[in-house]
């Protein structure tokens, strides 16, 4: 058992797939020799080879296509796209054919594909590297969003995802990749997916959260148990399905809920749980739903970023905005 960060928690997962299946192969700009731009696949050529582990050229659109048709064939490629902010050439090809084919063919051809890609801010690069798009691909169907927030669940979850017979996104949290560092076994057990894990146990409210904003969240939350309010704590992991019976479980014990994540505000994946608990949890609810999101603006520059980001101030304040609602 490794104490690793969550970049390192992908390379190890990456290669332990490579190694236990021959159908698995990675594909992606600059992957290979230079080990992709944050060194998530590093090592991976030298020790797999060129066929295995294929520098492409830049171009997003035939790395998606690509890999689709490669899956379609009975392989299992792992497609990186170096930023979130450079998928969208690429969403022709996972809406209208990744995530279309088992249907399309009626079973006959599944599409067991990964897209890995980092997304969200705070790392002070321009928007187009500071993306949150989960909203967006989960609102596709037949498209698998998952999304981790440690190295521990980084490992578990890629493999899980590897595995599946259908296309999933994997959404990596740029902020989280060097973060903080975790003991991680390579012993290639997964996680399940499909599921939200509960990080922190609580009594008297809900906060739910995933990728790099768990940070603030759990902060939040002992934040708040100084004040003796004990939240509990929920990592949505897979956006797409979404769990809710979890989260409703969770607030028929507590009563109350805020939602926290980085993307835009306005139909965000906040938005989708909140209506969730409305249609099937509002006799648990003891005030009414709060979000804390990012703004309805493109992600700033450098010296705003924190601005737009959700802080453990902003997530403590509505803790309290509902306790007092009841």
């Amino acid at each position: 058992m490794a104490e690793i960060n969550l970049v390192e928690a992908v390379n190890l997962a990456l290669a332990h797939e490579l190694a236990r299946d021959e159908a698995v192969v990675l594909l992606g700009e600059d992957i290979g020799a230079n080990g992709g731009v944050f060194r998530a696949t590093v090592g991976l050529q030298q020790r797999f080879g060129a066929g295995r582990v294929v520098d492409t050229p830049l171009a997003e659109t035939a790395i998606v296509g690509t890999a689709i048709g490669m899956a379609a064939m009975g392989l299992r490629p792992v497609a990186e796209i170096q930023f979130s902010g450079f998928l969208y050439p690429a969403i022709d090809h996972l809406i209208n054919h990744a995530a279309r084919l088992r249907n399309r063919t009626r079973g006959r051809l599944t599409c067991p594909l990964v897209v890995r890609t980092p997304c969200g801010g705070g790392i002070h690069a321009p928007e187009h590297h500071s993306e949150s798009p989960e909203a967006m691909l989960a609102h596709t169907p037949g498209l698998r969003v998952v999304m981790p927030s440690s190295p521990a669940r980084a490992y578990g979850l890629l493999l899980a995802a590897i595995r599946d017979p259908d296309p999933v996104m994997f959404l990596e949290p740029t902020r989280m990749y060097r973060l903080f560092r975790q003991e991680v076994a390579d012993d290639g057990e997964a996680l399940p997916l499909d599921v939200c894990f509960t990080l922190r146990g609580g009594t008297d409210l809900t906060l739910v959260s995933w990728g790099a904003m768990l940070h603030e969240t759990q902060a939040a939350a002992d934040a708040l148990a100084t004040e003796g309010i004990s939240a509990e704590v929920i990592d949505v992991a897979t956006l797409k399905p979404l769990d809710l019976p979890t989260i409703l479980e969770s607030v028929a014990r507590t009563g109350r809920c805020v939602i926290v994540h980085e993307a835009a505000r306005t139909a965000g994946l906040g938005a989708e749980i909140a209506a969730g608990l409305a249609e099937e949890g509002l006799y648990s609810l003891l005030a009414p739903v709060q979000r804390v999101t990012g703004y309805d603006t493109v992600m700033p520059l450098s010296r705003l970023e924190t601005q737009y980001l959700p802080s453990v101030e902003r997530i403590v304040a509505a803790a309290r905005k509902t306790l007092e609602a009841s």
